[in-house]
């Protein structure tokens, strides 16, 4: 079989985990894919390769995708987003000061709304808006903090202090007293927890649960060029995400992502992965994780909007189907035996349990997707 090269771009966490499993157990050359893997340093790195035709694939933040494709960071990219990857898996952070004015140990399980008034309280009685990390202002993160505090009362405009700093940096960031915590993904909030740098506050998953997290993102003058390798590509990503799925894996995953130079405890490294031990856990393949939901576009522009960066010229609707693009999963997905939706888009928010979708030849299931606050989008 004749092998594709395809370059992909990939940060140094954990929800990189599908890449990183499907090179090495040969799934990408089981589809006719050599893969060559880019780890870099920023989302922002990532961003411009993909715009500028230096990388095939990523591993991405899905409103950074968007943004970039509605011009937000100059010239329209043409970026398209075939499947997901993760849901959930960011923790919010605070340093000990913070914890204790939350409320120390078991106080900490407290009702995210009822956590998010605390803190709104708490940063409003500091002498000056206090700094807070999030790894890109247009990630899932930043826009999760900010529904979260808005939810509580909050202003995220004038309450914080926002500033971006890349994942791999958080910790040293909060152990240095240089921000009084952070929203990034695994397995950075557990990581300073074991080195005594802060604590886990809440996870992102008590503010929209089972919420949206990495997706694939590929050049899309790559994609239209290469519609076998993509195939070959997504089949090999599903696999590698039902693989990951699986608990027994999560020993050999934190091989492979300390391999990447994912540079935290081991003990970290297994918290967010399926039968881990940590606050907030990644879900790699149940809940349809790898469907690119039209609906969650959809939301993401709508918090764009509503925080003032996504101008009003700008069709969100069009722009979600532009670049959410369930059409090129749907070969690998027959391919790979998986249960199809029957629409592209579905309600957000208005499940407290497991609930189930319609979907061909079966239904498929799917969990709890409640907001924090309650409310409802479609």
């Amino acid at each position: 079989m004749t092998e594709t090269r395809v370059r992909i771009g990939l940060l140094r966490l954990t929800d990189s985990a599908p890449v990183l499993h499907a090179a090495a157990a040969g799934l990408f050359a089981r589809h006719g894919i050599e893969p060559a893997l880019s780890i870099e340093p920023s989302w922002a790195n990532i961003a411009d390769k993909l715009a500028y035709g230096l990388l095939d694939a990523a591993v991405m933040l899905p409103p950074l995708a968007l943004a970039a494709a509605a011009g937000l960071r100059g010239v329209p990219a043409r970026i398209v987003v075939p499947m997901g990857l993760t849901l959930g898996g960011n923790t919010l952070v605070g340093t000990h000061a913070v914890a204790e004015a939350l409320g120390a140990g078991d106080a900490l399980m407290m009702a995210p709304l009822a956590m998010a008034r605390r803190f709104v309280a708490w940063v409003r009685a500091q002498p000056a808006p206090p700094r807070f990390a999030v790894v890109h202002a247009w990630s899932t993160h930043a826009l999760l903090l900010r529904y979260w505090l808005a939810a509580g009362g909050g202003d995220p405009d004038r309450d914080l202090a926002t500033v971006v700093i890349p994942p791999e940096q958080v910790v040293g960031a909060l152990a240095a007293g240089r921000i009084i915590g952070f929203c990034a993904g695994a397995p950075w909030g557990d990581a300073a927890e074991a080195c005594g740098a802060g604590r886990v506050l809440l996870g992102s998953s008590a503010i929209w649960g089972h919420h949206p997290e990495k997706c694939l993102a590929l050049a899309e003058p790559w994609a239209a060029a290469h519609p076998g390798a993509v195939t070959g590509l997504l089949r090999a990503l599903l696999a590698a995400g039902r693989a990951c799925a699986a608990p027994e894996q999560a020993p050999a995953l934190a091989d492979l992502l300390a391999g990447a130079g994912v540079a935290a405890p081991r003990a970290a490294l297994l918290a967010a992965l399926p039968g881990g031990a940590g606050r907030e856990r990644i879900e790699f393949h149940a809940g349809a994780a790898w469907y690119p939901w039209r609906s969650h576009a959809r939301w993401f522009l709508a918090q764009l909007r509503r925080w003032g960066w996504l101008p009003g010229a700008v069709d969100a609707a069009a722009l979600a189907d532009a670049v959410y693009r369930p059409a090129l999963l749907a070969p690998a997905a027959a391919a790979e035996g998986l249960d199809w939706p029957e629409a592209d888009a579905k309600p957000e928010g208005g499940h407290d349990g497991p609930w189930t979708l319609p979907a061909r030849p079966n239904p498929l299931p799917m969990g709890a997707d409640r907001f924090c606050d309650g409310a409802n989008f479609t």
